[in-house]
């Protein structure tokens, strides 16, 4: 992108309605030049711009290779995100990005990959498991775990049916409130992490979600032997800017729109689920 600061229109290819609160909008670019120069790593986030409206940061979670169109996957929380969800294919809006540091998708070649999730928080490791499952051979085992609040706020059912299909891959899924005909687990998805099968001395641990989750994960990781530096952490803060001029989103002396949105560990271990930062 040749800016920064500056977006590019982007016209609506897809949409897609997941539940009635949240939805997919799958992007290309309406200049053919960015369109081909735009490119992104797995967990980097694109602001997305509704005219006269204003700005939000979204994850992206299509496969970075995907040409055709980029995926992002929203929820209605507040006035740009209920604007966008009243759009239409055909649509128009500008596009700033890609921003941010992305997973550790290179240095997880080669070992299991664990991913933790909780809530929405799918949606930044959903490219992962695109990017690890079309590149199968360099990976060894796959483990998706996804943790919701109420049955009712999974999203994807027959993608995480498929992904447990798949070669060397195991996917839990839990609700702490399981409806009618939830066929999967009832509680926090952290208690199931002693359930999991995969290698403490050789994996790269992905998590994404509340803090608290993240917190909970932990205490059930490392006393397996997982390695401090092979967890990593995709922090959730008020981005506004994307460039680390706002301050909106700075946790210690880290900005996550530029420094993360994934952070090693060890990074910010020391203000990880404190109050303020």
């Amino acid at each position: 992108m040749s800016s920064p600061y500056l977006p590019h229109e982007a016209e609506i290819f897809q949409r897609l309605e997941e539940t009635p609160h949240i939805f997919t909008l799958r992007l290309r670019f309406t200049d053919p030049d960015i369109h081909a120069q735009y490119h992104f790593e797995p967990g980097q986030f694109n602001m997305l711009y509704v005219y006269g409206v204003g700005e939000v940061p979204i994850s992206i979670v299509s496969d970075p290779q995907d040409e055709h169109a980029y995926d992002h996957t929203i929820r209605r929380l507040g006035r740009v995100t209920n604007v966008l969800a009243g759009l239409q294919e055909g649509d128009r809006i500008g596009v700033r990005g890609a921003y941010g540091r992305g997973w550790p998708v290179q240095q997880a070649e080669g070992k299991d990959v664990v991913l933790i999730t909780g809530g929405l928080g799918c949606a930044p490791v959903v490219s992962v498991i695109n990017y690890v499952l079309k590149r199968r051979d360099r990976f060894r085992r796959l483990i998706i775990m996804q943790g919701v609040k109420h049955s009712d706020d999974l999203i994807w059912r027959e993608k995480y049916e498929t992904w447990s299909k798949q070669n060397d891959t195991q996917v839990v899924l839990a609700a702490s409130q399981g409806g009618a005909g939830w066929p999967w687990a009832t509680g926090h998805i952290t208690e199931l992490v002693s359930e999991i099968d995969f290698d403490p001395q050789n994996c790269t641990v992905m998590m994404c979600g509340p803090e608290g989750m993240m917190i909970a994960a932990m205490k059930e990781l490392l006393p397996r032997q997982v390695p401090e530096s092979a967890i990593w952490l995709s922090m959730e803060r008020n981005m506004q800017c994307a460039v680390g001029h706002c301050g909106h989103c700075q946790h210690g002396p880290n900005f996550v729109c530029k420094d993360g949105p994934v952070f090693n560990y060890p990074e910010i271990k020391p203000l990880l689920g404190i109050k303020g930062f």
